[in-house]
């Protein structure tokens, strides 16, 4: 894996900001990889993770593939196509991925950030929520389906993993990508649900800045986050 950015130490901050910065996660940036891989090293280097071990954020896209969440059922997949299934270990249902749509995978010791897990659903949501809005566009979470939409139609879902306080999985922004494979599923069990993606709504920054403000934006949310905590104590 190279390392697009590892995030500064903040020297010369007092002792609660730097507390933060060295908490601050590693960025990779891996290009365009298989699902069952990527999958297979999430749960490898959680289990495999201690206390000393940094989180990391991987930024990356997959070829074309269902992933059905360990509550998934069947039927919403409503046409048979030559698009794998994979079944994973995320909460949730149905999704898509494919090229020209973001993923972020969020690898993250959560006691350590002293989140929980509707906080950092938030998180992830607000760091969409926020990217889009830099572009000129208001979109908006719902507390009944998670995930980030404008105004009805879905431009980013949302599923997390949590095991021994850990997480893996993440969330995926729709950037500029063959949207017909929604079409096949009831998006996140949710029939009839849109979807759109960022070109659509007449954003055209290269797939790479965006993706590099989400990772900045999921990182500024989690210091946030860390200060008010540490503020409270």
């Amino acid at each position: 894996m190279t390392n697009q950015h590892q995030g500064a130490r903040g020297k010369g901050q007092d002792e609660q900001l730097e507390s933060v910065y060295v908490l601050t996660p590693v960025i990779h940036t891996l290009g365009l990889v298989e699902y069952q891989p990527t999958w297979d090293a999430m749960k490898r280097f959680t289990a495999e993770r201690n206390s000393e071990t940094r989180d990391e954020i991987w930024l990356v896209q997959h070829p074309p593939v269902y992933t059905q969440g360990l509550a998934g059922k069947p039927e919403h997949l409503l046409h048979s196509t030559n698009i794998p299934v994979v079944k994973i270990d995320r909460g949730g249902q149905i999704t898509y991925h494919g090229p020209g749509q973001i993923v972020a995978y969020l690898l993250l010791d959560m006691r350590r950030w002293k989140i929980k897990v509707r906080e950092l659903v938030r998180l992830m949501e607000q760091a969409v929520i926020d990217l889009l809005a830099e572009h000129g566009i208001s979109a908006q979470g719902r507390e009944d389906a998670p995930g980030v939409y404008v105004g009805d139609a879905k431009i980013a879902a949302l599923g997390l993993k949590i095991k021994n306080g850990h997480c893996y999985h993440g969330l995926s922004f729709n950037v500029d990508m063959d949207l017909s494979p929604f079409a096949n599923i009831n998006p996140c069990g949710y029939a009839g649900l849109r979807v759109t993606q960022a070109c659509e709504l007449g954003i055209t920054t290269p797939i790479n800045e965006l993706q590099a403000e989400l990772a900045q934006n999921l990182i500024h949310g989690l210091q946030r986050h860390m200060e008010r905590k540490q503020g409270n104590e």
